[in-house]
Order: structure tokens, then sequence, then C-alpha cells
């Protein structure tokens, strides 16, 4: 093969082109065969690294999951996509050229100001050139790119010095600033790593921000004092533990004298403490005995509050409702075995029923609602005994205060809650059954739908006692 280059354009006869060196992986090392060359990656070695194929700098992409045992930049030069090649066109231009392709396929063939920008503030770049022979072309081709408005904007902050940095990346905003450093950190820009971050700790996140700077926190091995102000901001190893937190939370709200406040925030809380919740990491993560305190506290402030001369229909109200999200945590939770222990034991509450007013006393059967959504639904598994005593204690107050629930429901669906009282009522022995039915058909036959409307179970508990089944004699 004889073919000649030179800039003035004469021709050398006899004068064989250099072979092509084999091209090399575009992981910032430099060309393995350039005598001066040092290799260098800025991505830190993994603890487990599996099989890798480069797609872009310092962005790998898995193509197995076998684990290997393998120096990640002999890894990286195995996998030759991306290259440093000797120019093809018959030395048509000197120097280099860079072209950055895309993953869909687009080309952006950088300025000589762009490149010129590059090798003054890329240590990458610096010392991949300065191992090339510049009397011929030379053609950097970065392949795969994940974004090229990333790589171009950082270019555009290397134009920018002093004050002007932060002013610039608060126009393109936390995601382009985020973008921009892990190109920073790829290339090695490091005015730009350290624009990035600082920029970065001073702005509020987005969650989707937040994960990405974790990731690329993890990926790249930074200095630990341009990072720590950032980390600090999602690290909690130094907070009180959740569980303790939450039972002061719960306590603060539980305290409150703002209805409206202390409903917004029992929203926010019940997210937070949810099983399914994004935020809950551990199910566990509550005081058991925090809570029950709470619990005790709550009653001992009702009892008080009944026995004043005029009793306070919104301050009961407020207690009450205080001490029925409660019991929804604990249940949530499934933790509410004890709860329904701790209500069934309430005689002073119970006798308080009896002689107050509707208005005051029928927040107390919210409370006993719950527990029998709960149990109609199965959250709460408490023995016969439990159970039996549970219907003895607050059946009765149930029948008289359905009406007032009916009326002011506060979020209480009223026919779950007859569904539920109805099969609640069946886990019972047929004969205590059959002594909570007859109260229910009596006060039913006179207050109408005052009074839940039981007459499904009715109907199971009738048939199950008095018709025989086919076989039976």
């Amino acid at each position: 093969m004889s073919t000649s280059t030179t800039s003035a354009g004469l021709r050398r006869t006899g004068a064989r082109r250099p072979a092509i060196r084999p091209t090399w992986c575009c992981s910032f090392s430099l060309d393995p065969q350039t005598p001066h060359s040092k290799p260098y990656s800025p991505i830190a070695k993994p603890h487990s690294l599996t099989s890798r194929r480069i797609l872009s700098p310092g962005r790998v992409s898995p193509i197995d999951s076998d684990p290997i045992d393998s120096d990640p930049i002999q890894d990286l030069q195995e996998k030759r996509l991306s290259s440093v090649e000797e120019s093809r066109d018959g030395g048509s231009f000197r120097g280099f050229r860079v072209r950055l392709k895309g993953r869909e396929g687009e080309v952006v063939i950088l300025s000589e100001k762009e490149k010129e920008m590059i090798c003054e503030n890329s240590e990458v770049f610096r010392g991949l050139i300065g191992g090339m022979d510049l009397n011929r072309g030379f053609e950097i081709e970065l392949d795969g790119v994940k974004g090229l408005e990333g790589f171009k904007a950082t270019i555009g902050l290397m134009r920018e010095a002093g004050r002007n940095e932060m002013r610039w990346l608060a126009k393109i905003g936390v995601s382009g600033a985020i973008e921009i450093l892990e190109v920073s950190c790829s290339i090695r820009f490091e005015r730009g790593i350290a624009a990035c971050l600082k920029y970065v700790e001073a702005a509020p996140w987005t969650e989707n921000e937040e994960e990405k700077l974790k990731t690329l926190l993890k990926t790249y091995s930074l200095n630990k004092t341009l990072t720590q102000d950032i980390v600090s901001r999602f690290c909690t190893a130094s907070l009180t533990s959740s569980d303790n937190l939450t039972v002061h939370l719960i306590r603060s709200i539980t305290s409150g004298s703002n209805s409206k406040s202390r409903r917004e925030l029992h929203t926010l809380m019940n997210g937070i403490l949810s099983s399914s919740s994004m935020y809950q990491k551990d199910i566990a993560g509550l005081n058991k005995e925090g809570i029950y305190d709470l619990c005790h506290s709550v009653l001992d402030s009702l009892l008080v509050l009944f026995k004043e001369e005029r009793p306070s229909a919104e301050r009961i109200s407020q207690q009450l409702e205080n001490l029925n999200w409660l019991s929804e945590i604990l249940i949530e939770k499934q933790i509410g075995e004890e709860f329904v222990d701790l209500w069934i034991n309430q005689g002073e509450l119970i006798s308080m029923h009896e002689i107050s007013s509707p208005m005051v006393r029928y927040e107390m059967s919210r409370v006993s609602a719950t527990i029998f959504i709960s149990l109609g639904k199965g959250k709460i598994h408490i023995n016969g005994e439990k159970r039996f005593e549970f219907f003895n204690s607050w059946f009765g107050p149930m029948l008289l205060d359905f009406g007032w629930l009916r009326r002011c429901p506060k979020g209480l669906e009223m026919r779950m809650l007859e569904e539920c009282i109805g099969q609640a009522l069946l886990t019972l022995a047929m004969q205590q059954q059959q002594r909570f039915f007859m109260e229910w058909f009596r006060v039913f036959s006179e207050q109408g739908r005052e009074c839940p409307n039981l007459t499904r179970a009715f109907q199971v508990w009738w048939r199950r006692s008095f018709v025989r089944s086919v076989g039976q004699r």
C-alpha cells in the first residue's frame, strides 16, 4: 500500500503509510501503544466487577452478569467500540478531530475553539493528545454518548470563570448541572467538578435528582472535602432513630389544638407510616411501647374531661379523635391486639357513656367502629373470649350511637361498618351470637336506620342455628 500525505501537497513516492494502529477504547485512557502514555481511568473500581461494555464516557452497561476478576482498564480496552484512529483521508488535515456520536446516531464534530477548550481543561484529553504525533491527522470518536447536550454544556461551562460559573449553572438548573458533573468526572475537568458540586449543594433537589447524585457519588471517587456537604443532606447516620422520632412527632400532633392542622399532619404521618409507603424502609420501625404510652395518656385526659362539671364536647372529641388515630396506626402495623384489650377494660368510660349526652358520647363509638371493622376484615386476631368481652362492653353503645355516626361520619364508611359488625358477630359462639342478635333485633325494630342493619348476618345465624342441612335429621 503506497500513499503519501504532506501538508504542502508534495508527493513522496515509495513512502509506505504507517499501519493503522488497532482501535482502542474511549475510556479516556491513553493509547496503550504510545510510549509516553500513562493509562488513566476516572472510574472507581467497583467491589464486584462484572463484564461491561463501554457506551460513553463514564457510562457502562451490563452485557452479562457473570462476575469476573479482571482489571477494569484492561476490561474496557477489550470492548473496542470507540476509537482513536489515524486519518484515512489522505492527509487532508493535520492535528486531530473530535467526533461525538449519540446513541440515536446523531453526530457532532467539535470546532477548533471547542477542541482547544477541552484540551486546556480536561486532564484526560490533555494526556490523550500529548501522546499523539500531530503531524498526522487523528480522529477521536466517542461513540454511544448518552445525551450530547450534556457534553456540549460542559464545554459551555469551560468558557465561564469565577462567579459567572454559578450564574451559568443556575440558568440550566440542577438536572443540567448533574449531567455536566458526570461528564466533568469522566474527562477530569476539575474546575467543572468543583463548580457543579458547589452549585448543587446550595440548590434544592427533586427525589429523582437526589438518586442521580447518589449514584454518581458512588461511581466516582471524588474529593471528600468537596462532597461532604452534599452527602450530609441525605446521610442519616447521626440522626435520632426513626421509631423514637416517630413517637415524638405523633405526641406533638395529639397535643396540638388546631384541628385543621392536626388532620393534615394525620395524613402526612399515615403516608410515612404506611407499609406500602416509599418512605418506609422497615415495617417494624415504630416504638410500640411509646405509642401505647400515648394511648394511656389520652385515656387519662378523657376521664378528666368527662368528670368536669361542664364537659367540653370539642375537647372530648379532639381526644377521642387522637385515640382513634392511634388505634388505626397500631392496627395498620399489626400490633393492635393490646389496644382492643385496653379498650375493653375502660369501665369508667363505659359508665360515662351511659350518663353523657349523645353529642359528647358518640365519638367513643367511633373508636369502637375502628375495632369492629378490623375484626370483620380479619386485621385483628384475638381469641373468642376477648371478642365476646369486646361485644359485651361496646356493642350496646354502638347500637345507640350509630345514628349520630351516620349523620357525622368524618370519613367513616357506614356500609362497611355494618357489614363488619355482622361478620365480627358471626365469629362468636352460637349462644353468644343469639344474645347479641336478639338485642340488635329489639333496637332495630324500634329505631330503624338509626341502628346498624345486620339483617344479612342475622339470616346467616338463623340458617346455621335452625335450618338443617341436606342429609341431617
